[in-house]
């Protein structure tokens, strides 16, 4: 048992099993929320190192965006000297001013934590450009009369919110590849029903650095034989999914976060849908207020924008990588150098959807043929592990996956998004079950959270389809930037399909 950790004692109550806790000690202990020991929570070494690297990066983006606003400002008029009191560095003082405050802003919002938070894109161009309006009502107050040069404010905000979040992405997608060659495991004590506990078991010994220690049938999850199981195997944290209800639901939270423990829920579409809401009273009774954004459809429609920009600038840089695939292909084996098939998109509507070709011309009159190799559990998708209509250059194609890039063109044209569910074939959603089809209800994307959570892996489509839906319920502009810099990842340093 590791050191110091608490057992369970007489009365479910907590203690350590070193110390002989004192009249005081047991009586807070006698709170659920308590713990028996006061400690501060310290970040260990990878999260002070990622936390430095987020705000150098941050600095380091500010003073580019002031030093491109100020190369295009000194055409038409200088910092008036009432803003300048001092320079460091080369820097006026209204810069390291403004980016005291944004910093301050970013440490207060979470942006340096270890949580999901830091890797809020969206949310870190929100606060920089309030810092940046703010500095306009200061400015008018601090003199009325005073009148900033317009050219260097806006230039100077609109590089800063996209330098930044650019910044951070890549930072992000270095810390995250450097994470997962480095990452320890992780002693994990696993709760769920009794129809899911051996299959969550072993996802999580095949796709993660987790280190299954324990196990307990989610039936009795808030049991004294349960808590003192968890406190026994040395785990770090327990993953649950399907907890009975509770008088007190927050019970198996209290006593783990008691004993230092983290708790990791699998929620459901309507838990999920919870997490949405704000906490109200209404007439004594609880409740949670889901409410409409203040501008109604803004954040799709900068998903849309982003999708046909971003595809369309993608096609012109990677122009001559395309051009080059399309002769090597030629190269390689005679036949189209595209690939057109038949998907299903937004609303059960059919499309053709392009890929480069990596497979034989007959491709799909041989797949009848293979379908009894098929390796996917319930036979809905077509997967082989060594597929012998793969052409020579096809292995390098899809590995790297970049025979996906025409799905581009496909963006361009509004028929996909560059994040959603993936479209498949007719063959594959000829077997779906009726719950299958609600991912039809959003535009398909060229990638997903079924792409990046290790789709060569994912043998039960189920799994697949859980993954697609958790995207629907959770989806914002921050996730598909999340998604997008881990796909980036896994292309450059990971691995792709078969």
């Amino acid at each position: 048992m590791r050191k110091g950790r608490p057992k369970i004692e007489e009365g479910h109550r907590v203690k350590t099993a070193m110390d002989k806790p004192s009249p005081t000690s047991k009586r807070i202990a006698s709170d659920i929320r308590a713990t028996d020991q006061f400690h501060w929570f310290t970040h260990d070494q990878k999260q002070r190192y990622y936390s430095l690297c987020l705000l150098s990066s941050d600095v380091l983006a500010l003073a580019a965006a002031w030093k491109i606003a100020h190369f295009l400002n000194h055409f038409y008029s200088p910092i008036p000297p009432q803003l300048n009191w001092w320079e460091w560095w080369g820097m006026p003082s209204l810069f390291w001013l403004l980016v005291s405050v944004i910093l301050v802003f970013f440490a207060y919002g979470g942006l340096y934590s270890s949580s999901k938070k830091a890797q809020n894109y969206v949310r870190a161009a929100k606060l920089v450009s309030a810092v940046y309006l703010l500095s306009l009502v200061i400015a008018y107050f601090y003199d009325p009369k005073l009148d900033p040069p317009r050219s260097l404010f806006f230039t100077a905000w609109l590089s800063s919110v996209f330098i930044v979040v650019g910044f951070r992405l890549f930072i992000t997608l270095i810390v995250n590849q450097f994470e997962r060659r480095n990452q320890p495991e992780i002693p994990v004590f696993v709760i769920a029903p009794a129809s899911r506990l051996q299959k969550l078991a072993a996802i999580l010994e095949r796709r993660s650095a987790y280190k299954v220690v324990g196990a307990a049938l989610a039936c009795t999850a808030n049991t004294s034989a349960t808590l003192t199981a968890i406190y026994h195997s040395g785990a770090e944290e327990v993953l649950a999914e399907g907890i009975p209800e509770t008088a007190l639901a927050s019970t198996l939270f209290w006593n783990l976060r008691r004993a230092g423990i983290r708790l990791r829920l699998l929620p459901s579409s309507r838990e999920i849908l919870y997490r949405r809401g704000v906490p109200e009273i209404v007439a004594g009774i609880p409740s949670l207020r889901v409410e409409t954004p203040f501008v109604l459809g803004l954040d799709y429609r900068m998903k849309r924008i982003l999708d046909f920009f971003g595809a369309l600038f993608g096609l012109i840089i990677l122009s001559p990588l395309l051009l080059g695939v399309a002769i090597a292909i030629k190269l390689s084996d005679p036949g189209p150098v595209f690939f057109r098939q038949e998907r299903i998109g937004l609303q059960g509507k059919i499309f053709q959807m392009w890929k480069f070709r990596t497979m034989v011309v007959n491709a799909a009159q041989l797949q009848q043929q293979l379908e009894a190799e098929n390796i996917t559990q319930d036979g809905i998708m077509f997967k082989l592990k060594h597929d012998p209509r793969i052409i020579p250059i096809g292995h390098f194609l899809r590995r790297t996956s970049i025979d996906e890039l025409p799905q581009l063109f496909n963006v361009v044209i509004g028929q996909m998004s560059l994040v959603g569910p993936r479209p498949l074939p007719l063959r594959d959603v000829e077997r779906f079950e009726p719950w299958h089809h609600i991912r039809h209800q959003v535009l398909p994307g060229i990638t997903g959270l079924w792409q990046i959570s290790g789709r060569s892996d994912i043998e039960d489509f189920n799994d697949a389809a859980r993954l697609d839906l958790y995207y629907i319920d959770n989806w914002s502009l921050n996730l598909d930037l999340d998604i997008l810099v881990e796909t980036v990842r896994l292309v450059l340093f990971g691995k792709g399909a078969y």
